[in-house]
């Protein structure tokens, strides 16, 4: 049975992925979350005997990790996220995303692990022309897009250097249950089911490519299992919606109208994202299941199963 190391585990798609490893496989969750409630999502793994935890930085020294137990694949998820809040703390997105992938890297190097999955971001593409497309230049509007793209590169310049095989995953707007509280769907969820305001920025036009968290996964587990070289690949649905619409889904799923209240654009927001997935289709054979309204359905229905409402 292969050992697998998840970094970022304990996260959003990092506890989904766990979950479908431990299927197969033996999983080491390393994740910087100590406490019992930033553990949440992997809280039926952690009695699993072949799951073990470790709690710590990939920034700092983990060589332990790689020293104690025979890595043969790192699932690279853990990272700081998020476009606004890079822009007011560049410095910690890059020591995070950069610095701590090159962590992972050397590690990976020393310790002859010769496979790796990298969870990228569509916020590489900037302001490009939808769809994007993995063959045309990036220019990121913000320093969590550099910061995935100069990731993506060391991961390029170690696969060519050492001989890893590497597969670059830049993920559309991943949503699902156990999602991210700072992201739109839980937002959206949470204050038009509590009746609160929720805020829209600019005039509701703006278009996401929302992907379903167990369609990730399936990507995350086909790259996994290929003996690529290196790529970078899209893993989107290939349906974008436009903000307005989505909130008309959360409305619809609640039995409740949203009280919007309109503000500017927001520095470093992309006005509409759309993955080309075709290169997913052909090397993965990818092939994204879940419509918004169905994911979003799954999603408000963990959402109230798990309280929060």
């Amino acid at each position: 049975m292969d050992t697998v190391l998840v970094t970022g585990g304990a996260g959003f798609i990092g506890s989904h992925v766990c979950e479908e490893l431990l299927k197969s496989c033996k999983v080491i969750c390393l994740d910087s979350i100590g406490s019992d409630d930033g553990r949440r999502g992997i809280v039926n793994a952690l009695s699993q005997p072949n799951f073990a935890f470790v709690s710590a930085d990939i920034t700092g020294n983990i060589e332990q990790v790689f020293q104690q137990r025979r890595i043969d694949c790192v699932v690279h998820l853990a990272a700081k996220t998020g476009v606004r809040h890079s822009i007011l703390d560049p410095k910690s997105y890059f020591a995070v995303n950069v610095n701590g992938t090159l962590n992972i890297l050397n590690l990976c190097r020393k310790y002859k692990v010769k496979k790796m999955v990298f969870a990228s971001s569509s916020s590489v593409y900037g302001s490009a022309n939808a769809p994007f497309t993995e063959s045309q230049q990036c220019l990121p509007d913000s320093p969590y897009g550099v910061s995935k793209l100069a990731a993506e590169h060391l991961c390029r310049i170690y696969s060519s250097l050492y001989g890893m095989n590497i597969v670059c995953l830049r993920f559309f707007t991943v949503y699902g249950p156990r999602g991210r509280a700072d992201m739109a769907p839980f937002i959206f969820t949470d204050r038009i089911s509590r009746d609160q305001p929720i805020t829209v920025f600019g005039d509701g036009s703006s278009m996401r490519d929302y992907t379903y968290v167990k369609d990730a996964v399936s990507a995350v587990m086909a790259a996994m299992s290929s003996d690529l070289v290196f790529e970078v690949i899209n893993v989107g649905n290939s349906r974008p919606v436009k903000l307005i619409d989505f909130i008309a889904v959360v409305e619809k799923l609640l039995g409740k109208k949203a009280d919007i209240a309109v503000a500017p654009n927001q520095p470093g927001d992309m006005k509409a994202t759309c993955a080309d997935i075709a290169k997913a289709r052909k090397l993965l054979n990818y092939n994204p299941a879940a419509s918004v309204e169905q994911g979003m359905a799954e999603f408000v229905e963990w959402y109230k199963h798990k309280g929060f409402g």
